[in-house]
């Protein structure tokens, strides 16, 4: 089984590259401007039997993922000795906090190249590559159902993409293709300057509206991609995932 996630050289996405070697797939990441990091994970992949390869991806480019495509198309060939892969996990995103009546154009605009048109026209590009029968997860964040004060672009983005994600699963159920959307509660990884992490305040408050009572942990996340990736969850479609140990309930 081969596994394509976006944004998987760091945080979340390399916990989820891992966990999924561990499991057997083999693993094509992508990563922005840090080469060495994605390096050091398809070397820690290769290390658990499985096989690696890592490619350079903006996905606030969308201009670019037709190439991009041409190059996932030749590391199958090349690395895999395959023609498709199983598994397309859209991860790659950023965070910005900045109030409602303070969010600059700009911002909004960045955060809906990378957050909506990516998941949107990177998955539209990648379909041929994709196996009947294969499986789509997107990203969204607990932030699309509860809200915190300065998230107001990042969680409109996030909304749009669980919107988009029911109306991949119509239309690709024809080949057999499942899509789902996974939405994270605070974990504590470097994601928007790692406030959730190094920030005890915000961690504590974290903690204190969350069920379970402490915030997310980048192996929490992982394991629930292992199991929705696992054919025993392929009947599972078309609907949004929380994973947040019942944060603000």
């Amino acid at each position: 089984m081969i596994t394509l996630i976006t944004g998987g050289s760091r945080g979340l996405g390399k916990n989820m590259a891992l966990k999924l070697a561990e499991r057997g797939h083999d693993i094509i990441l992508t990563y922005n401007s840090k080469k060495d990091e994605a390096e050091a994970v398809v070397a820690e992949v290769n290390k658990l039997g499985r096989k690696a390869a890592a490619l350079q991806l903006d996905v606030s480019k969308s201009g670019t993922f037709a190439g991009f495509a041409d190059s996932v198309k030749k590391v199958l060939s090349d690395v895999f000795d395959a023609v498709s892969f199983d598994n397309l996990v859209n991860n790659a995103g950023i965070g910005i906090n900045a109030p409602f009546a303070e969010t600059t154009e700009e911002q909004f605009d960045l955060l809906v190249d990378i957050h909506l048109k990516a998941p949107f026209f990177l998955s539209q590009k990648l379909l041929p590559l994709i196996k009947d029968g294969g499986r789509i997860m997107n990203i969204s964040s607990g932030l699309a159902r509860f809200c915190m004060p300065g998230y107001s672009a990042y969680g409109t983005m996030k909304g749009g993409v669980e919107t988009l994600t029911r109306y991949m699963a119509k239309e690709l159920g024809a080949r057999g293709i499942s899509v789902v959307v996974l939405a994270p509660g605070a974990i504590e990884t470097d994601f928007g300057g790692g406030v959730v992490r190094d920030n005890k305040q915000v961690n504590d408050h974290v903690a204190s509206v969350t069920a379970l009572g402490r915030v997310g942990l980048p192996d929490d996340i992982g394991g629930a991609v292992v199991a929705l990736l696992s054919p025993e969850s392929k009947w599972i479609n078309g609907v949004r995932i929380e994973v947040s140990g019942g944060m603000v309930l």
